[in-house]
């Protein structure tokens, strides 16, 4: 199948100005993923999500939170040595022993961070600005004097003066030439207009490369995270299934699809998005919503006989991109709204072939037993009726009467 035959590209893109996309990912499943509440990932659990990761394309993968506890740092430090083409983050505060505990575990590349809001500084640190831009120059200085690359974030950012943001940047990057400054929407405050007007801002201020890592507190973190990189953004911070502390972050699954539908960008494996989907739901222990973009049970589910009807002459006339682009698999369902040609090309599909009177007399059932059940009609319960129908027809036709198939 041909890539134009996969998806449907947003031809009014062509019509906005934007500037083209130079960007990678960073997904960060295995640190603020596990931020969830009540999820503790396994050293094996860490290990196969990160292989399925790399093997996708994923250019960053941040491993965890080293100087959180022994077992951490043994599993950040194991992923390290896996020899993966993604390079391997650590998360680490301003602090000389978190980058000690980052150089211990051979990481690629370490995000010190420090709040510079306000709210944080007053709240959280009871510190001032000065001295926490201090401590995180001294952090850096230590750091990359010890041969580590270093991403400078900025925490609670979208709250943060955007002149107290670039005096910052522009200081460490001068001074130690570190290789990301990042912005986080930390309370998912931001939305479309204000993410690129943030971005680009800071983007006209240093020459380093800029970081986006947003929250879904709004549902706007997907958006928001795609606009960024428009504004100049180079490095996008995902989880899978959106999990992380809260509403989550920025959904992977949907970030790499839009990523190629919107903007043409099929560098990254796509097909393996729903498996790995399951693998962190069945880590987690949380389940994505049914209608959840991409890998949600319903992404691909069709009941409507007016869609049903239209899919099966051409699938792209109700479906963005096919099912088989990210894995999945598309579901054809008998309930209320189904008609008699989307029923007929539902049991054929499934080794069916029904008459017409059968198939009139199947359609007024499955309206019947959806409605009293209110729920749609398992491929179980669809062949039960057929059952009935045929069984009920056999015995109304008078023998020798002349059977019209459909």
């Amino acid at each position: 199948m041909s890539e134009s035959e996969q998806y449907s590209r947003n031809t009014l893109m062509d019509f906005v100005e934007y500037r083209p996309l130079d960007i990678e990912i960073c997904d960060v499943t295995l640190r603020d993923g596990e931020q969830t509440p009540g999820v503790v990932f396994t050293k094996e659990q860490k290990l196969a999500m990160a292989n399925e990761l790399d093997s996708m394309g994923i250019e960053v993968i941040e491993a965890g939170f080293p100087v959180v506890s022994a077992y951490e740092k043994e599993i950040v430090k194991e992923i390290a040595s896996q020899g993966f083409n993604s390079r391997i983050c650590c998360l680490s505060r301003a602090v000389k022993g978190d980058v000690d505990a980052a150089l211990e575990c051979d990481v690629d590349i370490v995000s010190i961070f420090i709040a510079m809001s306000d709210m944080h500084l007053k709240y959280k640190y009871h510190r001032s600005f000065e001295e926490m831009l201090g401590c995180a120059k001294e952090a850096i200085e230590y750091a990359t004097d010890h041969g580590l690359k270093v991403r400078f974030a900025a925490e609670d950012a979208s709250r943060t003066p955007v002149d107290r943001l670039k005096q910052a940047f522009k200081e460490v990057e001068s001074e130690y030439k570190v290789q990301y400054v990042s912005l986080a929407d930390t309370i998912g405050i931001l939305n479309p207009i204000t993410t690129h007007y943030l971005v680009s801002e800071i983007f006209k201020s240093v020459n380093t490369s800029i970081c986006i890592h947003c929250h879904d507190d709004l549902g706007m973190a997907t958006a928001n995270t795609l606009v960024a990189a428009e504004a100049g953004a180079k490095q996008l911070h995902t989880t899978v299934n959106a999990i992380g502390e809260r509403a989550g972050n920025a959904s992977l699954e949907e970030v790499m699809v839009a990523l190629r539908v919107q903007y043409g960008i099929d560098r990254y494996d796509t097909t393996k998005l729903t498996a790995l989907s399951r693998m962190v739901s069945e880590y987690s222990g949380i389940t994505p919503s049914v209608n959840k973009a991409v890998v949600g049970h319903n992404a691909f589910t069709h009941e409507s006989g007016i869609h049903v009807a239209a899919i099966l002459e051409e699938p792209r006339t109700y479906e963005l991109f096919l099912p088989e682009m990210v894995g999945g698999k598309r579901n054809l369902v008998v309930g209320k709204h189904t008609g008699t040609k989307a029923l007929k090309g539902i049991l054929n599909s499934i080794g069916f072939c029904l008459e017409r009177d059968e198939l009139c007399a199947l359609i007024e059932k499955v309206k019947v037993c959806t409605e009293e059940k209110r729920k749609s009609i398992s491929r179980e319960q669809l062949e039960k009726l057929i059952s009935q129908v045929r069984q009920e027809q056999k015995t109304s036709k008078p023998e020798g009467e002349e059977k019209i198939s459909i």
